[in-house]
């Protein structure tokens, strides 16, 4: 097939992808998990029960969470700027790709926590272990499975949300795909990034399957 990218494009697209999730995941991760916890914890019946904080929490990550992913990319361009002094690139795009996926690891660890049998922490708390021992020593280790599951739904919204910036210019196969595939009914180019989103989202879902099962046998 006839097309104007070069290979160079291609796995630079490529590349520049890899980096917005990695980085998003990471730091949404180092919000959201904790921001799951303090749910679990703060909820009425939880080990830590504080009406305040889970009151005011509980909605603020609601209300994030009901924005798509394009509207909450342009409604915080502001800050964006404000954090990396521009509003166009991969690094603009993983700011806003930070403020989405927060919230929703959050809730995903927050339902992933519940499952957890409520008598593993009553007798937790009957052998007289802190609020972070039960946290750290039973609440997690038996969530483990589940949260690696949850870690893999975050990664593929994630692959899904960066191929969505490329509509304001964040880079990455988006980008790629909207310039070239759309813009200039470059047909190889769609066919070639739609292949490539393919394979990365079975491949994590294949990983995460994997790595969740083994979890669960330990």
């Amino acid at each position: 097939m006839n097309t104007v990218i070069t290979a160079d494009q291609l796995f630079g697209a490529l590349r520049e992808t890899v980096v917005m999730v990695g980085f998003s995941l990471f730091f949404g991760a180092l919000l959201g998990i904790p921001l799951g916890i303090v749910l679990v914890i703060t909820r009425p019946g939880g080990v830590l029960e504080n009406k305040y904080v889970f009151s005011i929490l509980n909605p603020v990550i609601n209300i994030v969470r009901s924005l798509p992913f394009i509207i909450l990319l342009v409604a915080i361009i502001p800050f964006t700027r404000w954090v990396v002094h521009t509003s166009i690139g991969t690094s603009a795009a993983i700011v806003p790709l930070i403020v989405y996926i927060a919230p929703y690891i959050a809730r995903l660890v927050e339902n992933s926590l519940l499952e957890v049998s409520p008598g593993i922490l009553e007798a937790a708390e009957a052998m007289g272990a802190t609020t972070f021992q039960v946290i750290w020593h039973f609440l997690l280790p038996e969530a483990f499975g589940s949260l690696i599951l949850t870690m893999t739904t975050a990664t593929i919204g994630l692959i899904g949300a960066t191929a969505m910036a490329g509509t304001v210019g964040g880079g990455g196969i988006g980008d790629l795909a909207i310039s070239y595939g759309y813009q200039r009914f470059d047909t190889f180019v769609m066919i070639v990034t739609v292949v490539i989103l393919i394979i990365f989202v079975q491949g994590i879902q294949s990983l995460g399957n994997v790595l969740a099962r083994k979890a669960r046998r330990n």
